[in-house]
């Protein structure tokens, strides 16, 4: 079987499995969130912290809960690393350094799960399992809450209230996050992937050296990281280890979990909003967007430039040999177009316009399918947009879902989507005009460019794979990367949970034979013009000088 059939029958299996598990996942997401039940160890939660989880809430009180409980989250890791040194569990790991510790701690609660450290080397099972691992289920249940509280004000009419952040935030990590991973985990040990609690033992010599193993619940974390689109490894070589990803069906099975909840959620909100029609619609947006991208990633992978490629079949450098590049090129895409950051391949080691396929899927925002529970609230966002540049077309007022987009909706919108970019690009500027950052460079030219917009590119849009050639582990990139996915991540909450809030004031207008049907294929592909030309245009410059540079040099 030649490698690239082979790689189209694992991405046929892949979309054969994500279909039987949409519907069922998807309606029971809705049921979850819209149930008005709470179990014995959900009111036990709400007792420890003091919550009312029946007590609706606004906007601003929605937000205020978001950004303590994740306040309260990053001292609480922060802390963890920076007295792993004197608690048991470290294995002998000395704390982690004040502004690594910041870097981590800011990584995991924003759901990027960026790692300027090798973990095998640096945190013991107390930090990776009772404090990365618990803020994998956090922040993907976060994400899930602003997702659902988005779809709310859509729903919802002539009120401002958008549920209860500690009940979103409760259930989707109890009933949902949970039991799935318990599942995942289950099957991830069946299939190879250690878990246990050995800690660091010696397994011979090689060249006089003594070599060393490292064990741990990896099985649980592995879970979780692709299940919350987090990405943070417990190895350093990731998704690419083979005690985290140990065969090929274990790497396809990796990509499902991650592909699973931001594609089922579109169900979710069909369900939510009484129109399952409209759900179809932003599914087909995201599939179309994914398909392209994993299609142009094969195609630039799998290109035959010089007799090396030839003899390998493709560009092999940085893949491992048991996956391939057509499972490497899936699984990039996948991480790339969702804020997972887990890798099985060394993304610096792609063809120039493979990288650019990367990043490109990251600078769209990351909504295709996106990350658990932000790529649908921001494929919402586009979604406004679009019908907004729609009414303007036709000279009339654009509504959306029964709710009119005017003038404070779309400064919600533009506001949300002008984030990221300014983060990115101005990060990337400020470390190319600075004499200290760029020594961090491994590369010079287009590809160390690259190097360092890869890096902000991940971090702003709470990705966290990284190029892997930039030594990222200095104060300048902790810091700046640290703050970059702070507030990558928090400020553009604010933006959704205030366009929610007004959304849910309204009162729907009827549709007219002048509406735009926003459930028919004529809105999708309008939807992946505008998310196509609004990224270009911002980011191409950036681009032009980096990734595609380097292709067109190649």
């Amino acid at each position: 079987m030649s490698p690239v059939l082979a790689g189209v029958l694992q991405l046929l299996a892949l979309l054969a499995a994500l279909a039987l598990a949409y519907r069922p996942l998807g309606d029971y997401m809705a049921r979850v969130y819209s149930s008005k039940k709470h179990y014995a160890p959900e009111k036990w939660i709400y007792k420890a912290v003091g919550a009312n989880p029946n007590a609706e809430m606004r906007w601003p009180a929605y937000l205020r809960s978001v950004l303590a409980f994740s306040a309260v989250s990053v001292l609480f890791l922060y802390l963890l690393q920076r007295l792993q040194g004197h608690l048991p569990g470290s294995l002998g790991f000395v704390s982690i350094k004040p502004d690594q510790a910041f870097n981590t701690a800011a990584s995991f609660v924003a759901n990027t799960n960026w790692q300027s450290y090798a973990g095998e080397q640096a945190m013991g099972p107390l930090v990776q399992t009772g404090g990365l691992a618990v803020q994998n289920f956090l922040s993907a249940a976060v994400g899930m809450a602003v997702a659902v509280a988005l779809v709310r004000g859509f729903a919802r009419s002539r009120t401002g209230e958008l549920g209860n952040f500690w009940s979103d935030l409760v259930r989707g990590t109890v009933r949902i996050l949970l039991p799935l991973s318990l599942i995942a985990a289950v099957v991830l040990v069946a299939c190879g992937v250690i878990q246990n609690f050995s800690g660091i033992h010696e397994v011979g010599q090689f060249l006089g050296v003594k070599q060393q193993w490292n064990g741990g619940a990896v099985a649980s974390q592995e879970a979780i990281k692709e299940l919350g689109t987090n990405g943070g490894g417990y190895f350093n070589a990731n998704s690419a280890h083979p005690f985290e990803n140990p065969t090929p069906f274990s790497n396809l099975f990796e990509v499902f979990l991650i592909l699973l909840i931001p594609f089922s959620l579109t169900r979710t909100f069909g369900q939510m909003i009484g129109s399952v029609r409209q759900g179809y619609a932003i599914l087909a947006t995201m599939v179309t967007i994914w398909l392209g991208f994993t299609a142009l990633m094969m195609w630039t992978e799998f290109g035959h430039h010089g007799p090396a490629l030839q003899a390998a079949g493709g560009a092999m450098e940085g893949k491992e040999a048991r996956f391939g590049i057509g499972a490497s090129a899936i699984f990039s895409v996948a991480t790339t177009l969702t804020s997972t950051g887990a890798v099985n391949s060394f993304h610096s080691s792609y063809t120039g316009l493979g990288g650019g396929i990367q990043m490109l899927g990251m600078q769209l925002g990351e909504i295709a399918p996106g990350g658990v529970g932000s790529g649908l609230y921001g494929m919402l966002i586009m979604a406004i947009i679009a019908v907004f540049i729609a009414g303007l077309m036709v000279g009339r007022t654009p509504e959306y879902l029964g709710k009119k987009i005017g003038t404070r909706q779309i400064k919600f919108a533009a506001c949300y989507i002008l984030i990221t970019p300014a983060l990115v690009l101005g990060f990337t500027a400020l470390a190319m005009a600075l004499p200290t950052p760029v020594t961090s460079m491994s590369n010079g030219g287009a590809h160390g460019f690259s190097e360092i917009l890869y890096a902000y590119t991940s971090a702003g849009n709470n990705n966290g794979s990284a190029f892997a050639g930039l030594n990222a582990n200095t104060q300048w990139f902790n810091t700046t990367t640290g703050l970059a996915m702070l507030l990558g991540r928090f400020l553009p909450m604010v933006f959704v949970l205030a366009l929610a809030g007004s959304l849910a004031e309204q009162q729907p207008v009827p549709a007219t034979a002048g509406t735009l049907r926003t459930e028919k294929p004529l809105f999708a592909f309008l939807l992946v013009g505008t998310i196509l030309i609004v990224t270009g245009l911002t980011y191409f410059p950036a681009l032009a000088l980096g990734p595609l540079a380097e292709g067109l040099a190649s």
